[in-house]
């Protein structure tokens, strides 16, 4: 028999924001727990005199609780087992409290070194890999390697829309036998996002990736109102405007009004800039550094940015 997949652990508040109830106090649900605000302020008290844990966000109306901060896998990971240091991006990114994990069969080897990463660590990770390619043989033959590497795979995307019709079908049929848990879909172009749409109003998917950054912001005009009117999960991916954003000309000083809200570095405010959308579920920043995985997870919990805060990290991204 299969691996079940992930096995949240999660205490769950409902979302407001997908049509539940809203909790009768003010708080902020974390990887292990409920950590109530103070004041209502929006700001995490102390956790046991240790920094609060990752903050988790449902993922649409039916998905779990998972932390807001996840691990892509598109050539960082590669590059990570190159410098012989992928197995221990993945463990620190779990230690930390990251569970969402994504890849595909488009990332080379990176399906294949995440599953040796998680190794028997594998029920705490929520696995999102994908289908990619024009044929219906060979979706169907990626989706069995997927199964003999993770067993259930918590959430199989249709990658790009490639062929979206045809997969569809096998996927709910996967999900059927128990193969798949979640349905999703990707798109990284503006340009597909009308037939994306589409798709979402078929009723057919549970989740959606796509970019959204300071410089991309064309998923606000439609796909995130439509996606939080549907109660469908949203992962982003390109948080960093695949690297070009953190090569911006930021100094030090700049960042000094947004200390009080945990970012120390330039990425933390730019992936902070993405997570303060709560319409936004988990966002997928990939690296090759367990320095980094530790940097990225930093800033997942509260507090959030307000307009103010966000609309100082696109001036300084050079997007008003």
């Amino acid at each position: 028999m299969g691996n079940p997949g992930f096995q949240t652990a999660h205490s769950a508040v409902p979302s407001p924001e997908n049509g539940a109830e809203p909790s009768p106090f003010n708080s902020t649900t974390v990887k292990g727990g409920v950590v109530p605000s103070e004041s209502g302020t929006g700001r995490s008290p102390a956790y046991s005199g240790l920094m609060a844990p990752l903050e988790t966000r449902r993922l649409g109306r039916s998905g779990p609780e998972l932390a807001v901060v996840g691990l892509g896998t598109w050539q960082r990971l590669e590059a990570a087992a190159a410098s012989g240091t992928a197995g221990s991006v993945v463990t620190t990114a779990l230690d930390e409290g990251v569970d969402v994990f994504d890849s595909s069969p488009m990332y080379g080897r990176a399906e294949a070194l995440l599953a040796e990463g998680l190794g028997d660590r594998r029920r705490e990770a929520f696995v999102a890999t994908k289908i990619w390619t024009p044929s219906a043989e060979e979706g169907a033959t990626q989706l069995d390697r997927a199964w003999d590497w993770y067993g259930k795979v918590d959430l199989m995307q249709i990658h790009n829309l490639v062929a979206w019709q045809d997969h569809l079908v096998m996927l709910e049929r996967a999900r059927e036998e128990d193969r798949v848990g979640l349905i999703g879909a990707t798109h990284y172009s503006a340009s597909a996002f009308g037939e994306l749409a589409s798709l979402m109003e078929t009723g057919r998917i549970d989740a959606i990736q796509i970019p959204y950054n300071p410089a991309q912001r064309e998923v606000e005009d439609r796909i995130l109102p439509m996606a939080k009117d549907l109660g469908i999960g949203v992962l982003v991916m390109r948080p960093f405007g695949e690297g070009g954003l953190l090569r911006a000309d930021v100094r030090p000083d700049d960042l000094e009004p947004l200390r009080e809200y945990g970012v120390e570095t330039w990425a933390q405010a730019l992936l902070k800039w993405v997570l303060s959308d709560r319409r936004c579920h988990v966002a997928i920043p990939a690296t090759s550094r367990p320095e980094r995985v530790r940097e990225n997870a930093a800033v997942g919990r509260e507090p959030w940015f307000g307009p103010d805060e966000r609309a100082l990290v696109s001036r300084l991204a050079g997007y008003s």
